[in-house]
């Protein structure tokens, strides 16, 4: 397939795909599971209940 220089100027493509959508919700996820941990640590220490 040849497109033509109008052709190629008028190409628009997706800036926002599927993966980068992927790839930003699992970068929240990772950051929330990550201050429950934390959190959770800090809530234990202060509490002393290390079992």
């Amino acid at each position: 397939m040849v497109l033509k220089k109008n052709e190629l100027i008028n190409t628009t493509g997706g800036a926002l795909t599927a993966s980068l959508f992927n790839a930003v919700v699992k970068g929240f996820m990772f950051i929330f599971d990550l201050g429950k941990s934390v959190g959770s640590s800090i809530s234990r220490i202060i509490n002393k209940n290390y079992c």
